[in-house]
């Protein structure tokens, strides 16, 4: 039913192959526009807009060592290295 389509990606020129395998995909998924960019710069997007995730660092409340948490501490409040966490969890 579906046919490889060759098209041209609208953000580099290059063709790229729009294989029947990949038709039928959109087709269950209910897409009914194709693609416009090949693989490479759809992934080249999608790591664009992902930003780096911003840590900070503390005191371990058990062992004494650096705790990196993914958000700013607050004052008072008991927090854990990775090892420290995972003993804890385990533990419950």
């Amino acid at each position: 039913m579906y046919e490889d389509k060759t098209l041209v990606c609208k953000e580099c020129g290059n063709e790229f192959v729009f294989t029947a395998g990949e038709q039928e995909f959109y087709a269950e998924k209910g897409f009914t526009n194709e693609p416009q960019r090949c693989k490479a710069c759809r992934q080249a997007r999608k790591n664009a807009a992902k930003t780096e995730r911003e840590f900070f660092e503390t005191v371990c409340a058990e062992c004494g060592g650096t705790a990196r948490i993914p958000f700013k501490p607050v004052e008072g409040k008991s927090y854990y290295c990775s090892e420290c966490f995972a003993k804890r969890k385990a533990a419950e």
